[in-house]
């Protein structure tokens, strides 16, 4: 993760350093996991607490597939979608994710025991997949 870091942080980084980088087998996310989904069941919205669902996880590194890009994130926000995810309402994404995942095997990998929250971020875009034109490392 150094290395990335440094990469971003350098002055003179150029596209192809950051296709170069050797990425990490895994990375810190903040996911919610799924056989605590029914955690909050029967308690009013109120009472839910998002602390309580949040884990600090080592994940691994996902496989990247067409039309996706993996990115070095350096800021993401908490907003509506986190904290709806956090309390799963007004469903756990869990149910979304296994119904994805029998659409295809590179859609299967969606479907774990864990979901990586976030839905904003910005960040370096180090690799991408088959099919993305619009960015590049």
């Amino acid at each position: 993760m150094k290395e990335i870091l440094d990469a971003i942080l350098a002055s003179d980084s150029k596209p192809a350093d950051f296709a170069n980088l050797a990425l990490p087998e895994s990375y810190r996310a903040v996911t919610v996991h799924k056989d605590e989904a029914d955690m909050f069941a029967g308690m009013p919205t109120r009472q839910k607490d998002p602390r309580k669902s949040l884990h600090l996880d080592q994940v691994p590194l996902p496989e990247l597939g067409p039309g996706e890009a993996l990115v070095a994130v350096m800021a993401s926000s908490v907003n509506y979608n986190s904290v709806w995810t956090s309390i799963f309402e007004p469903v756990p994404t869990f149910g979304f994710l296994e119904r994805y995942g029998r659409t295809s095997p590179l859609a299967r990998r969606h479907d774990l025991p864990y979901h990586i929250i976030g839905s904003d971020l910005a960040g370096v875009v180090l690799r991408t997949g088959p099919g993305v034109n619009a960015w590049q490392p």
